[in-house]
């Protein structure tokens, strides 16, 4: 009988110790792996069993990759150094100079710093694609280079849920592969996979890990995409080199996963430490728990700040109010996340209410145990002119709260603190 999710969060891609026997996954702090003789180090370094190097090869890594593949549905997981990097390395994977990805427009703002800056300028066209575009529009979009559609599935940090069935669908009829950014939700609350996605990608650092000491990324290969049908990616389904199989030919369902860990991540090296991923471990063995206190407490928030006088409106798919409650309903029903932004309708509003909160934390993080806020005009969307702010939905006043798992009656006293000042006379 299949392990639920609160026992796989402990128990899953766990090895025990061959020597020490622990039951911990330990630190394995080593740059390297000793070979046995002269052919196991030839043997390993042509991918035909046993570690060759701890850039891509860690057991600590590996062992936490597989955990959030399992939670995710997926079939391999590789963690890296940060989200930023987890986007990089899965967009580097699928697309090279002069191929083009769709991505949906209302996404974090540090993915559209990523695709219009380092990877436009390696040639990877990024094409934004309206959130309320048609099927016929987004099928006008797609090209013969193009290699992805890339979303989110809860936006950050608007709070938009995205109809990923739906965009499955379109993807997979054009066929690409449906990469789907799943930070916010965590598989807890949402599992893209079940809904058509190929490729997972979260930003460890957030509520997988839980406690903000740490940074990392994971991409999950779902292995259910048809790589030699599409016949867009010869990386995968070519031979590198005579008398070497294609990955998917030698890997299978796996061929993404393998691909990433034993070309894109071992070239780029963008390894996490295995100290990090040791207390990403040990936060993954409580999500649950946590997101079921995240989630009571942004709820809580969200109808607490709805109705406030002080406050223009209020962004949070859990709202029976929010255009997107129905669409919460059917991808999000253990509840619409823990970030809830909230409009106070101008900046010099936004900085009294920042400036007067005393529980809450004035930073740029979100998925910590802790209560999080930021004014997001002045700090993630500066560099962004005023018009494009607009276009964005990013607003004077607007503050983006990470909600945490402190007790929801003293998160409370501290914005009406911060919202009575918000709404005194300067």
């Amino acid at each position: 009988m299949p392990l639920d999710f609160e026992t796989r969060q402990i128990h899953a891609g766990a090895v025990i110790d061959a020597h020490a026997q622990a039951r911990v996954t330990p630190i394995y702090q080593t740059a390297g792996y000793v070979f046995d003789d002269f052919d196991d180090g030839e043997a390993r370094f042509a991918g035909r069993g046993g570690r060759a190097y701890s850039r891509n090869e860690n057991p600590t890594n590996f062992v936490a990759g597989q955990r959030i593949a399992d939670l995710e549905g997926g079939v391999d997981g590789i963690v890296v150094a940060s989200g930023q990097a987890a986007i990089l390395v899965a967009v580097a994977a699928l697309a090279g100079a002069g191929d083009h990805v769709l991505i949906t427009r209302s996404l974090y703002e540090g993915t559209n710093e990523m695709f219009r800056g380092v990877l436009a300028r390696q040639g990877i066209d990024a094409e934004y694609v309206p959130d309320d575009a048609s099927d016929e529009e987004w099928a006008a979009r797609f090209r013969p280079t193009t290699k992805a559609l890339y979303t989110e599935s809860l936006t950050n940090p608007l709070g938009q849920v995205t109809d990923l069935a739906r965009l499955a669908a379109i993807a997979h009829a054009h066929g690409v592969p449906l990469v789907v950014d799943n930070t916010v939700p965590t598989p807890y609350l949402e599992r893209p996979i079940e809904f058509g996605a190929d490729v997972v990608i979260h930003s460890t650092s957030k509520w997988l890990s839980g406690h903000g000491s740490v940074i990392g990324g994971a991409v999950v290969d779902g292995g259910r995409f048809d790589w030699a049908a599409s016949g867009r990616f010869p990386q995968l389904t070519e031979a590198p080199r005579p008398g070497v199989g294609s990955f998917v030919e030698r890997f299978g369902a796996g061929a993404l996963g393998a691909y990433l860990r034993t070309v894109i991540v071992l070239e780029y090296g963008p390894t996490v430490p295995p100290t990090s991923t040791f207390l990403l471990l040990h936060g993954i063995e409580t999500l649950s728990l946590r997101m079921e206190r995240h989630v009571a407490n942004a709820q809580a928030v969200a109808e607490f700040l709805e109705g406030r006088p002080e406050v223009a409106s209020v962004l949070y798919p859990g709202l029976a109010s929010s255009p997107y409650r129905a669409l919460a309903e059917r991808y999000l029903p253990l509840g619409a996340g823990s970030v809830v932004s909230v409009d106070l309708g101008s900046r010099d509003a936004a900085r009294r209410f920042i400036d007067a909160l005393e529980l809450i934390t004035p930073m740029t993080h979100i998925g910590d145990v802790r209560t999080l806020a930021i004014h997001l005009g002045s700090t993630i969307h500066l560099k962004l002119s005023d018009e494009q702010q607009a276009d964005a939905g990013i607003t004077p006043g607007l503050v983006r709260l990470s909600v945490g798992i402190e007790s929801a009656r003293d998160i409370l006293a501290d914005l009406a603190r911060g919202l009575q000042a918000a709404g005194s006379v300067a």
